[in-house]
Formats: structure tokens, C-alpha cells, sequence
């Protein structure tokens, strides 16, 4: 799998289907039969593989599903609709996306440098399957241009009152 995630402006009937969907195999067949099918790019922001890194820069460093802060909810601290093997499905409802869009809008780029580069620091000796992505200012740009891309994307779903969904092939 590619593991590239990808951020869903959710429409109401959508959001719907998503939180009565019986199982995580339910979840994943509206992602990709109905949300992935239609591809509305207004709609949506690819991360990429960069998700990882940003998810990280917003939380403790870790891939944990953290709710500590705002900024952590933000790609896997939302609620759980999927977290198989195959898929991760996060979903954020309208109120949070419009607290998750002020607490990242006021992460700038040197905070935003100085988290990224301590993942380095945090995690290179003590567990080898924490970060292990090429630190480096290139992979800083990309995570970076990615970083700002979502941020719009949070303002313009919260101004729209929509919830957003998050899903990843792992």
C-alpha cells in the first residue's frame, strides 16, 4: 500500500453514512466507493506521505492517537472510524475542525521548524519504530508546503461548517 493520506470535506449525507456504518470494512467501502469516486478537489488536500511528519510536529512526536492538544486531533487524535491493517479512517465533526483550524493556524514556520527537527532528536535512539523519515530541509519543505496546504484546507471546511475525514492505506 502507499500509505498516502488524503483530507475529505465531508458533505452531511457522507458524514452520515460514515458514522452509521456497522464496522471498519463498512467505513473503507465509503471512502473508496463514494468519497474517493468522486474526488471533488475543491474539496479535499493530499498529504501525501507527509502526513506522518506533520501529524507528529502537531503532537508529542509520536504516531499515538493523541487528544492532548488541539493541534494533535488534527490528522489521528479524531475519532476512530477505521483502524484496521489496511486502513486508517480519522473523522473530525464541524465544531472540532473550526477549534483544530485556529489551533494550527497559529503554528508559523519556525515553531513549526523547531518541532520537526526534534523529532530527530526525540526519537532516533530510543525506538526504532518511531520516525524514521529523512530529516533533512528537504523533507522539511515538503512536510512544510504540505503543513500550510492543510491549514487553508482547515479554514476553508470550518468557514463551510463541514467535517472532515482522514483516511491513509497503510
Amino acid at each position: 500500500m502507499a500509505c498516502r493520506g488524503v483530507f475529505f470535506a465531508l458533505t452531511k449525507e457522507v458524514e452520515a453514512k460514515l458514522l452509521a456504518a456497522q464496522d471498519g470494512d463498512a467505513v473503507v467501502e465509503i471512502i473508496t466507493e463514494e468519497v474517493e469516486e468522486r474526488w471533488d478537489r475543491e474539496w479535499l488536500v493530499e498529504m501525501d506521505k507527509s502526513w506522518d511528519a506533520v501529524h507528529r510536529c502537531l503532537g508529542d512526536g509520536s504516531l499515538r492517537r493523541s487528544q492532548s492538544s488541539l493541534t494533535s486531533k488534527a490528522v489521528l487524535g479524531g475519532r476512530q472510524l477505521s483502524s484496521g491493517t489496511d486502513w486508517i479512517v480519522s473523522y473530525l465533526t464541524a465544531d472540532e475542525v473550526k477549534q483544530v483550524a485556529i489551533a494550527v493556524a497559529a503554528i508559523d514556520q519556525p515553531e513549526f521548524r523547531r518541532r520537526y527537527f526534534a523529532l530527530k532528536k526525540k526519537f532516533l535512539w530510543f525506538d526504532r519504530t518511531e520516525y524514521d523519515g529523512p530529516i533533512g530541509e528537504e523533507d522539511f519543505d515538503y512536510s512544510w508546503s504540505n503543513f500550510e496546504d492543510m491549514r487553508h484546507f482547515f479554514s476553508k471546511v470550518a468557514a463551510a461548517h463541514r467535517a472532515i475525514g482522514f483516511s491513509v492505506d497503510q
